[in-house]
Formats: C-alpha cells, structure tokens, sequence
C-alpha cells in the first residue's frame, strides 16, 4: 500500500498545495493505480492538492480477495521525510520492514512508521489470513525538524474511541487528538487523523485553524446536500468550526485535519523531500544499495527505483 507517487498524482516541484484559508467543500477525483497486487484509489496527492495540514497520500485500498500467501505483495521498498499511516477496514496485512520489525496488523489496530533519514519495508501475505483485504494507507510529511532523524516502528493493538453525541457513531482517533480524545501515536506537527463509524446523521466538531479532509472507506454519505462518494478526498478548507454529515446507511469516513504544513514539499516515488538534491541522493542510495536504508527480511523481491523524470529529461537532452 506504499506509493509510489508520480506525475500523474502531483507535480515533482515546490508548487503551492492549493490551500483554503475558507470553508469549502471541494470533491476531488481519485487516480485508479495498481501497487504491488491490489488496486487502490489515490485520493492524495492530486495535481492541486498537495498536504491537507501534514498529511501528503491516501491510498484506498480493495477490497480485494487474498489468500495465505498471496496478498499485497508489496516487496522492500525505501522512504525519507515521512510516516506511514496503515488502517486495514478488513483482512489482515503482514508488515516487515529494515529495523526489524515484523507485524501483522488487523481492523482496529495501527502500523506507524516513522522513516526519517531513510528506512525500507515490505508488506505481506500474513501466511495464515484467507478472506477479503480492505485499508487505507496515508503518509505523513515530517516537518524539518525530525525528517533527517532516526526511523522508527509502532504498533498499537487498542486505540481510544470517542461518542460523537450517540445513535451509535463513535471515532476511532488515529493520531493526535478529536473530541476529547488522543491518541498515543507519534505525531510531529499539530493535526489529526480519525475514523468515523457513523450510524446516524451527525455534526462533528472541528478546529477553525486547521485544514481538513474526508475520505469515505464505505456507506453513504452527505455534507451540504452533496453525496460524498468512496474512496475520493473531500477538501473541507479551514475556518469550520463543526461540520454536519447527513448519513444514508452505516457508513465509515477517514477525517484528516491539522494546521497548513509551513514547508513546501517535493515528492517523488517514495520519497517526500525539499530539493531534487535530496531526491537524487536517496534515488542514488537504493539503486546501488548501500546501508542508508537497510535490508528488509523478506522474500519478495526489490522494488527498483525509476530515476527522477528529471535526470532523465536531463540524459536525453
């Protein structure tokens, strides 16, 4: 469920991130992409939409069916500058990655890596899990404070849910902190990543200085008398200090808030950076393997690395 982003997804250059200081409520297209051997709706980055506060990708992934040994298929693959946001809605996904780390995640659990300076992973068939795989994987930019640091691995069983004024909706809070609640996952810059299990029309309380967004996993739903269709980002703006849902059937949402992330970024492949300089430096890195970012216990093969569209305008000229 990892990337990889190209030039269809966002331009690979410092470009503004199209960001709202109103409300708003802009319903994006999702780009259909194949990664490692499920389908998956990119929701974020889109041409226009860089970050919706530090969050920088949005992978809706499946359904799809898997077996034992025949899931996402996801070999080692490499990342700088940010973390991954793993959340699986069914089915169960087997995560090894260069620190050594070896987890299988299920519904309700959490996979956070944080890459740093560099880390590579992969992502499995469990071996044992038959049935049908559904998930969404985000990206978080680290802010330049953090993004050379070391990498590092969680892994939480339990997460703490909030009611959100009863009939049955409840938030699971991912990361940082929703209606009273926090999360203990690592979060380097102020935002918010939460799922909502919505049973009944309801109002959902927000910061007017963040930024936010919706990603819709399943059901129907509504805001402000436009259906919100699966696996597409609702860009919300700031300035909303609530937000009414009108809810169709029992319905599970991805909100993503925070405040606008203050560095313009560079994305390509794996990577989130500043500069083609350091693009080209960690592309360099995992082409010829050296120890920047580790080895991966695992048997599926290496993902290669395309050079940068630059370098390569750069060769045929």
């Amino acid at each position: 469920m990892s990337g990889p982003v190209s030039l269809a997804d966002a331009p690979a250059d410092l470009a503004g991130t199209g960001h709202s200081t109103l409300p708003c409520l802009e319903v994006g297209e999702s780009r259909e992409a194949t990664v490692g051997a499920v389908r998956v709706r990119r929701a974020l980055p889109r041409r226009g939409r860089r970050t919706v506060g530090a969050w920088c990708f949005a992978d809706h992934m499946g359904p799809a069916d898997v077996t034992e040994n025949s899931g996402l298929d996801v070999g080692p693959h490499p990342h700088i500058g940010l973390q991954t946001v793993t959340w699986l809605v069914d089915g169960q996904v087997l995560h090894r990655d260069s620190l050594g780390s070896e987890q299988v995640i299920r519904p309700g659990q959490l996979n956070l890596m944080t890459s740093g300076l560099g880390v590579s992973h992969a992502e499995e068939a469990t071996g044992h899990y038959r049935g049908v795989l559904e998930g969404i994987q985000m990206w978080i930019a680290l802010p330049h404070g953090t993004r050379h640091g070391p990498a590092a691995f969680e892994h939480h069983t339990e997460l703490p849910r909030a009611d959100l004024s009863g009939r049955g909706n409840a938030a699971t809070v991912l990361v940082g902190e929703f209606a009273g609640t926090r999360s203990p996952a690592r979060h380097d810059t102020p935002l918010l990543g939460a799922e909502l299990d919505l049973r009944a029309p309801v109002t959902i309380p927000l910061r007017s200085e963040w930024e936010y967004a919706l990603v819709v996993l399943r059901g129907a739903v509504a805001a402000q008398g436009r259906p919100l269709l699966p696996g597409r980002l609702v860009y919300l703006g700031e300035g909303r200090g609530e937000l009414r849902l009108d809810v169709r059937e029992p319905t599970r949402v991805m909100l993503l808030g925070g405040e606008p992330f203050p560095e313009p970024i560079l994305m390509w492949w794996n990577f989130v950076g500043r500069s083609r300089a350091e693009i080209d430096a960690a592309y360099a890195s995992w082409s010829r393997q050296d120890d920047r970012f580790g080895r991966v216990a695992s048997s599926l093969p290496l993902i290669p690395a395309e050079a940068p569209y630059w370098q390569r305008t750069a060769e045929s000229r």
